[in-house]
């Protein structure tokens, strides 16, 4: 039972960014200004946003749940819970910038930030299980891809 909890507690955590970023994230035409910008053509349909996002917390969720169930590593873990709690302000900071505030140069600043944050956090999982930290790449990737749509917004305006 204990296990059930930690998995629960764990993708609640993870999905701290997506609950909060949702108040600042445009949902179909309600956004007058993201809908207004000029972007680059691989940006994807909305739908596409919220189905990945998804996917990504809940890996997150399951890489945090690895690393506060393993029990057996000699490893610290303050290390990694810091990190995690970074990439976790970091991924709030640049929703509210990017769409909140509206400034995507800003915003872009910070998701290098992130995404150095998520690489060494990556890395700090690894030791302590590296199913976690294999978990913590897609994500990873996403935030490249993001920052790529994110420069070309900035770019483009």
């Amino acid at each position: 039972m204990k296990k059930f909890f930690q998995f629960v507690i764990a993708m609640i955590i993870s999905f701290i960014p997506g609950f909060f970023g949702v108040i600042f994230t445009p949902h179909g035409g309600s956004d007058v200004w993201y809908n207004a910008l000029n972007k680059s053509v691989l940006t994807p349909d909305a739908w596409v946003f919220s189905v990945a996002w998804t996917i990504l917390y809940a890996l997150l969720g399951w890489a945090l749940y690895l690393i506060i169930s393993n029990d057996k590593t000699r490893f610290s873990k303050g290390r990694a819970y810091v990190l995690f709690a970074m990439q976790m302000v970091l991924n709030f900071a640049w929703t509210y910038l990017y769409f909140g505030l509206h400034m995507v140069g800003a915003a872009l600043f910070v998701l290098i930030g992130l995404i150095a944050i998520s690489i060494w956090m990556a890395m700090a999982f690894k030791p302590i299980s590296k199913l976690a930290s294999y978990l913590v790449w897609p994500y990873i990737l996403w935030m490249l891809f993001a920052a790529y749509l994110n420069a070309s917004i900035l770019f483009l305006n």
